[in-house]
């Protein structure tokens, strides 16, 4: 122990903290991820700036990219943010012009509002959201403005309404309304004055404000006239010099209160004639009925327009009536004006009705509109189909605001609806143009290479792989996909042009191709034409043309109609000439009868079965067959007797002129004297030939091969001969020997038999019936040898099993091969009792047959052949079966041994 104080070691260095941990809570600090990720987001909720954050993210993106997300994605939201706060700026920017102009259009506000939303402006957010409220609000004023002067119009239409119809009626029932109508027409009036005045009248469209101004001024022209024409009827009634008013039927009404007659009885007057004078009523009754059904017509279509609901053509109806009205109102009675005048206001008031029909009309196409996007993903509609789907909605909602005022806010959930499933439509044309732009430049490519290929092959003859090639082009254009009309009409030229330009060689091959096959086909009609058909001409001919098509290919269809006419005449021809041969087999000679009826003999004694028939058909049927061979030296007979005729003839005639006879003569002795010492003279004696030297010879006795016989001499001019003139060879060559080139003197040879004359040759048919009647009578024989063979080796199986000598087969049944002295041994064997073993026999008998030895047996017969190879001068079993087969049939029988015996005699007896 010592007394010295305790010293205490370095405390280790303190890591150092992050700059950044301490702003961000200890997030850079945190052992864990989780607790890094925690500490971030309870920092996010501080809302730092953004420089802050992008210096956190850039540390701590380092360390840890789990925590640096919700960093990442604050940056991202950020700058989303930012980027929609320019959006905003710029759209609420045009939105305060549009709200700043005098005059604000309600198709650009609707227009503003929809490229905002496509731009991704924050519509629900300020100061968007205000000014879209504005914009709708402004709207919504232009609308009712206008909708107020469709009123007004109305109203004034409504007002000259009751103005004439109260020119209908007697004067003091209009003085009685004057005050009122006067009061009517004031607010009107001051109604117009107030739309005009409006601070949004400047917006309204521009068929608004010439229609106020037509309305107000026909009511003013119709209201001045009634003014002036009630104000005359009263002067009229207080004077009776006053003025009548230009009111017909107040005029009448006044006339008739001062005791004149009216307008239509003076006229009536006027035209009756002056000695009757008849009082007649004011109006007659056929001209009251016509104005009334006049009238009742023009109110029949007014109702009927009216109720099925045709706004325009309830307005044009309603005009009608009201001219007619204007003509014979006065005629008609109270109870049709009444119908008139409710006409008249009901179709004021379909247009209501006709702004609720459209507003369903418009439900029911948002409904369809939006219905688009809700559809199930595997109903989806494509592009193309979506895109006639959008047409057809936007032409119906067309056509439905011309009948009817639109409506703001079915309009907006309509469009909304519309630009939002025609997303489908421009991602669907992005990509078409994508694909469009993509097969342009396939195919601008695919025409390059066409051109490459065509430099490269313009020295080339191989005609037909360049007309597979071009094929091959031509596939790949069609297969290069889609384009538009207008790209399509501009790339086609280019395509046509470089596809001319390299088919021009093969076009040039196919015209010089075509005339030369076309000089084929008329050399083929003149070979087909000629009397006699020239084979080897015709096969030269097809191997040309074989040899051209094969060159120079053509079009499919054209060169089977060229084949087609070139074979054609070749082809007649042939068909003559089989016709002819035809006809020449058809037509039977003398000696074909006698063939062809033997023929038939020989086939029914086939048919019969019968051995003995055969064969005497078959000698009947060579019978015929030689009677050919006389019948053709009888007509070389014919023939010898006629050449000696003409030689006789012939001296006579010689004799006859003598002159020229002993001109001629020194020529003809002299070929005369050579033929005859040509006939004289003995034929040369063939040359002794020496026999060869022999060098080796064979140790065999085979015929020519002992040692003192010679080889014996090949035939001269063989393989294997000497030629340098030793034993063997070829003398030399002479030609004045008789019969040199004369081929009937091969006969004479001794190197070969004489051909024997079979007569001229049988007719086709004849010769193939002889044929088939031969082959199947020898069918038949050999089968009824067989059969006969089968029979006889049964019998004589029967008679060893019943030990019964009777039924031994006959020498003839039995076969050549058997001798009579064999088949008395066997009679003998048979009439004795069984004795004796015959397994020595039988393995005699199998072996001389070569059938094999049933296995048990197989070690007795080579036994048996081994003490055979030891006896020499024993015979063998092949000269011995038939004193092996008695040996059998004088053992017992039993089945084994008779099928071993049976199967031995059938190889042996045949």
């Amino acid at each position: 122990m010592t007394d010295a104080p305790e010293v205490n070691p370095a405390p280790a260095k303190a890591q150092e903290a992050h700059p950044l941990d301490a702003l961000t809570g200890g997030a850079f600090s945190a052992p864990t991820s989780g607790e890094r990720s925690s500490r971030i987001r309870e920092w996010l909720a501080s809302q730092p700036a953004e420089s802050v954050l992008q210096e956190v993210f850039k540390e701590l993106s380092v360390r840890d990219k789990g925590a640096a997300r919700p960093v990442r994605e604050r940056l991202d939201e950020l700058k989303r943010a930012k980027g929609q706060e320019v959006i905003a700026a710029e759209w609420a920017e045009k939105a305060q012009a549009l709200l700043s102009a005098a005059r604000l259009n309600i198709a650009d506000a609707m227009a503003w509002q929809r490229d905002a939303a496509k731009a991704g402006a924050p519509l629900s957010r300020e100061p968007l959201s205000v000014l879209k409220v504005q914009l709708a609000d402004r709207v919504k004023v232009i609308e009712d403005l206008q909708h107020r002067v469709q009123v007004q119009r109305e109203a004034a239409v409504l007002l000259a309404q009751r103005i004439e119809v109260l020119s209908t009626k007697p004067w003091r029932d209009a003085h009685a309304v004057l005050e009122g109508l006067r009061g009517d027409v004031q607010a009107w009036q001051d109604q117009a004055q107030g739309l005009t005045s409006d601070a949004a009248w400047a917006s309204v469209e521009s068929r608004f404000p010439p229609m106020l101004d037509a309305s107000k001024a026909q009511l003013l022209v119709v209201w001045e006239a009634f003014q002036v024409a009630i104000t005359q009827a009263l002067a009229a009634s207080e004077d009776v010099n006053a003025a009548l008013p230009t009111v017909p039927v107040w005029a009448d009404e006044l006339r008739v209160a001062r005791g004149l007659p009216s307008e239509a009885a003076e006229a009536a007057a006027a035209a009756a004639p002056k000695p009757a004078r008849t009082s007649r009523p004011a109006v007659p009754p056929e001209l009251r009925n016509k104005a009334s059904n006049i009238v009742r017509q023009a109110l029949e279509r007014l109702e009927k327009e009216t109720a099925e609901g045709h706004g325009k053509a309830s307005a044009g109806a309603a005009a009608a009536l009201r001219a007619v009205l204007k003509d014979h109102g006065r005629l008609i009675d109270a109870a049709l004006e009444h119908q008139v005048h409710t006409a008249l206001v009901a179709a004021g008031e379909l247009e209501g009705w006709q702004r609720w029909s459209a507003d369903q009309v418009r439900e029911a196409l948002v409904g369809r509109a939006e219905a688009l996007l809700n559809r199930p993903e595997g109903q989806a509609l494509g592009g193309r189909k979506m895109q006639e789907t959008l047409r057809a909605l936007r032409d119906q909602w067309k056509q439905t605001d011309q009948g009817g005022a639109p409506n703001h806010a079915l309009w907006k959930r309509f469009d909304e609806a519309c630009n939002e499933a025609h997303k489908v439509v421009e991602a669907w044309l992005e990509k078409i143009k994508a694909d469009a732009a993509e097969h342009k430049a396939q195919r601008l490519a695919l025409i390059e290479e066409l051109k490459a290929w065509a430099q490269s092959q313009a020295a080339s003859t191989d005609w037909k792989a360049i007309n597979r090639a071009l094929y091959q082009f031509s596939d790949r254009w069609r297969d290069a996909g889609h384009l538009g009309e207008k790209a399509f009409a501009e790339i086609q030229p280019l395509w046509k042009d470089a596809m001319a330009a390299a088919a021009a060689p093969l076009e040039a091959a196919q015209k010089a191709s075509l005339a030369v096959r076309h000089a084929m086909i008329e050399e083929a009609k003149a070979l087909g034409a000629a009397p006699v058909l020239r084979v080897d001409a015709v096969k030269a001919l097809q191997q040309r043309w074989q040899a051209e098509a094969q060159t120079v290919p053509l079009d499919r269809k054209h060169e089977q109609k060229l084949w087609d006419t070139f074979r054609k005449p070749i082809d007649e021809a042939f068909n003559r000439k089989s016709a002819e041969r035809e006809k020449a087999s058809a037509a039977l000679s003398e000696r074909d009868k006698v063939v062809l009826d033997a023929a038939k003999a020989l086939e029914a004694a086939n048919a019969s079965g019968d051995a003995q028939k055969i064969r005497t058909a078959m000698a009947d049927l060579d019978a015929a067959l030689r009677g050919q061979a006389q019948a053709q030296q009888a007509v070389v007979a014919a023939s010898e007797s006629a050449a000696a005729g003409a030689e006789a003839a012939q001296a006579a005639a010689q004799a006859e002129a003598p002159t020229d006879a002993a001109t001629d003569a020194p020529a003809a002795d002299t070929a005369d004297g050579a033929e005859a010492a040509a006939a004289a003279e003995p034929a040369p004696a063939a040359k002794p030939v020496a026999p060869r030297k022999v060098v080796a010879v064979r140790g065999d006795d085979r015929p020519g091969m002992k040692k003192a016989e010679p080889a014996p001499a090949g035939r001269p001019g063989r393989p294997g001969e000497r030629r340098d003139g030793g034993a063997g060879a070829r003398g030399p060559r002479d030609d004045s020997r008789p019969g040199r080139f004369d081929r009937g003197d091969r006969a004479d040879r001794g190197d070969r038999a004489p051909r024997e004359d079979r007569g001229p040759r049988l007719g086709d048919t004849a010769f193939r019936a002889q044929r088939d009647a031969l082959e199947h009578a020898q069918l038949a024989l050999r089968k009824l040898a067989a059969q006969a063979h089968g029979e006889a080796l049964t019998q004589l199986l029967t008679a060893w099993e019943k030990r019964d000598p009777a039924q031994l087969p006959g020498t003839q049944e039995l076969g050549g091969r058997v001798s009579p002295a064999v088949r008395s041994a066997w009679n003998q064997a048979l009439s004795k009792a069984p004795q004796g073993d015959a397994s020595t026999a039988l393995l005699r008998l199998e072996m001389a047959a070569e059938v094999p030895t049933p296995a048990e047996h197989i070690s007795a017969r080579r036994m048996l052949q081994l003490q055979l190879l030891t006896r020499r001068n024993d015979p063998a079993p092949a000269q011995t079966w038939g004193q092996d087969a008695a040996a059998v049939l004088a053992s017992a029988s039993d089945p084994a041994t008779a099928r071993r015996l049976q199967n031995a005699l059938k190889a042996l007896l045949r």
